[in-house]
């Protein structure tokens, strides 16, 4: 999943950064309202983190240029102001959440959980294609009965692909959703990552899930042989 982080304290949006990191999320940050917006404007996320009282322009600004643009991106407002009425207005204007300052990490993902799964129609933290389940709370892969470990980028890539299961999602796109700005590694490595993922989770099996769309992509979906 690819984050975008507006926090204009600097010491709270690096640990909220690198903990998200570290969690396997691919995150972009800015310490301003404008820079938000810019950023939003050409660039797709899977879910925004916005405080409300930022320079440049607020988290209501931001949240409402959004709206604006037809884009229904999840939205969690981070804010001290604790107020019903702050909440109100938050969750009125378009946001899917609300969390309160000071927070616990734990809490934070968990709702960036909860607003991504509703944004791609799951109803709970299971993704199941075949006999490939992933449990998104427990961060926890197994095929059939046997147990697979993933790294945090080929659990983030798998996540991809089994939140859009039976679509196929470009090259582009998913290093789009994968990698943030910062990322400078070669051109292939999209192709590099799903071959992990192959060896781990399709080789020895004998029906195969992960698929290649010779020119257009991959997608995740039952009924492969070869």
């Amino acid at each position: 999943m690819r984050i975008l982080l507006a926090e204009d304290e600097r010491d709270l949006n690096r640990i909220i950064t690198q903990k998200l990191t570290d969690e396997g999320y691919s995150v972009d940050s800015c310490f301003n309202g404008r820079d938000a917006i810019d950023i939003l404007s050409y660039t797709d996320y899977d879910g925004v983190i916005l405080d409300i009282m930022m320079p440049g322009a607020d988290g209501f600004q931001v949240l409402k240029a959004l709206r604006d643009r037809g884009k229904t991106t999840p939205v969690l407002f981070l804010t001290a102001r604790d107020s019903v009425s702050d909440k109100v207005r938050g969750l009125d204007s378009g946001a899917n959440d609300y969390l309160v300052k000071p927070f616990s990490f734990e809490e934070l993902t968990a709702r960036i959980r909860a607003m991504t799964r509703t944004a791609f129609g799951h109803a709970d933290n299971r993704l199941v294609v075949g006999d490939l389940v992933m449990d998104c709370g427990k961060k926890r892969v197994s095929r059939g009965d046997r147990e697979i470990t993933l790294s945090a980028k080929e659990y983030s890539l798998l996540e991809y692909l089994m939140h859009n299961a039976g679509a196929v999602i470009s090259r582009s796109k998913i290093e789009d959703h994968i990698w943030n700005y910062d990322y400078e590694g070669g051109t292939n490595v999209v192709d590099v990552y799903i071959s992990y993922l192959r060896r781990k989770i399709d080789d020895g099996e004998s029906e195969k899930l992960i698929h290649t769309i010779r020119g257009r992509g991959y997608v995740i979906k039952e009924g492969g042989k070869k």
